[in-house]
């Protein structure tokens, strides 16, 4: 008989290695804030101009988009664990060659390899823990991942400006930059070290017919009853087999694919790293000055990181779609009025700062977490692997298409302006309030076996 005392080592256990491997996304946000950081010294030093900024931003995406292209079949060729340690190993070549290039050209090619890193890291750290969690708390466990991807961001604020108070403007021109993305070798290096310590998948060693060594996995994350019953589960539905991506075209796997892909773009192109890579530009738009606006990007890494934290008690509370209907309304209305405020004369830049910050929060409890969770989630493990990476792909492509393309846009003479900008990232999130409410399913507190049940039957 399993006790109370022992369901919470059993919990444990798995949040754990969720951790360890939620790690990859504590990576992922340390280069998502460092470059905004850094960029500035860049372009004085080597004179960028503005298609070229949005390229050095924009290289580390490329990457991300290429890892996360490659991911699926190579963790489900190799394992889960093998690939997020090459991860961590590319991450740290590329943070030492992002922190000694000479040229730009070296500058570009040292981040996109950090970028593959980031990339193969982004989709097997939330299907590694989505694959070794218990059901009743798959949702708060993978959420981690994107706690850990806020944190990175939160944490690197203060790296940055940290580094920066080391040296006069001269040294903060040549080496600043150098330090800040030099520095991601600390996280890598200890994502590379805790991941030699973690098991691989149950589900992964079931699909290489490892029935002994799932099963003994699976009672350090359930216990010896749970264990078996859900060992059980995983043989009637025939797991080991291997399946193709053409599996994923057929009737029910088809709507899981478009759910998953449209979630992952939906994520991105709502615009939420438009602001975490251009945050002080949006703010000195509005007016406000350069000091002032370093303060006011911390409080939107402030306010990502308690509102993450918020989503974690909701998320196995909740339930994934109210979280994602409720957070895409308040999405789309705080975009509006950002919109309302650029285009409106005389309107307070508190005004922008709170809808922004509102916005963010919005994010950071509804797409931010959820679609992490589900798209690890939503696929039968056999095709797991190779669903996430084509959803975490159009994730990374679509990153890349608005880091590129919000510099221009946002420009009053060659671009639509800040306020056109806006309201376009309202109406997709109008657009995401109506996929949310009438296209995804719930996914609270089933199996991922039960999961796998619901789309055979559509």
């Amino acid at each position: 008989m399993t006790t109370a005392g022992s369901r919470r080592t059993f919990t444990e256990v798995a949040t754990i290695y969720a951790i360890i491997a939620a790690i990859g996304g504590f990576l992922f946000g340390y280069d998502t804030a460092v470059i905004s950081g850094a960029i500035g010294f860049i372009r004085q030093l080597f004179g960028l101009e503005p298609a070229m900024e949005g390229w050095v931003v924009s290289s580390l995406i490329v990457g991300a988009t290429l890892g996360a292209a490659v991911s699926g079949f190579l963790s489900d060729r190799f394992g889960r664990k093998r690939m997020l340690i090459l991860s961590a190993l590319l991450f740290i070549v590329g943070a030492i060659a992002s922190a000694i290039p000479s040229t730009v050209a070296e500058l570009i090619v040292a981040r996109m390899i950090a970028g593959v890193g980031v990339g193969m890291a982004s989709t097997l750290s939330p299907l590694y823990i989505a694959e070794i969690a218990p059901a009743r708390n798959r949702g708060r466990l993978v959420s981690i991942y994107q706690f850990a991807v806020v944190t990175g961001i939160f944490v690197t604020y203060f790296i940055n400006a940290a580094i920066v108070r080391f040296g006069d403007e001269a040294w903060e021109i040549n080496y600043s930059w150098r330090w800040m993305l030099g520095f991601g070798v600390v996280p890598g290096l200890l994502y590379l070290l805790l991941l030699l310590r973690i098991p691989e998948t149950p589900r992964w060693l079931m699909k290489q017919k490892q029935e002994v060594a799932a099963l003994e996995v699976l009672e350090r994350m359930n216990g010896r009853e749970a264990a078996k019953s859900e060992l059980h589960e995983i043989v009637n539905l025939k797991e080991g087999k291997e399946a193709s991506v053409t599996e994923l075209l057929r009737p029910g796997l088809r709507l899981a694919l478009i759910i998953g892909v449209v979630l992952a773009v939906l994520q991105q192109i709502t615009g939420i790293n438009a602001i975490m890579y251009y945050a002080p530009d949006i703010f000195k738009q509005a007016g406000t000055g350069t000091n002032a606006a370093l303060l006011q990007t911390v409080l939107v890494g402030i306010v990502n990181f308690v509102f993450t934290l918020v989503a974690l008690w909701l998320i196995d509370k909740v339930g994934r779609k109210p979280l994602l209907v409720v957070g895409a309304i308040l999405m789309a209305i705080s975009l509006a009025v950002v919109g309302y405020a650029f285009q409106a004369e005389n309107v307070s830049g508190m005004l922008i700062l709170f809808f922004i910050l509102l916005y963010v929060a919005s994010f950071a409890v509804s797409f931010g977490p959820v679609v992490w969770v589900m798209i690890s989630e939503l696929f039968p493990t056999r095709i797991r692997g190779r669903a996430t990476a084509i959803a975490s792909f159009s994730l990374w492509f679509a990153d890349f298409i608005v880091a590129q393309t919000f510099p221009i846009l946002i420009h009053r003479r060659t671009g639509i302006g800040p306020a056109a900008t806006f309201w376009v990232f309202a109406v997709i999130a109008v657009v995401a309030v109506i996929f949310s409410a009438a296209v995804v399913p719930e996914t609270k507190g089933k199996s991922l076996e039960d999961i796998e049940k619901m789309w055979v039957r559509k």
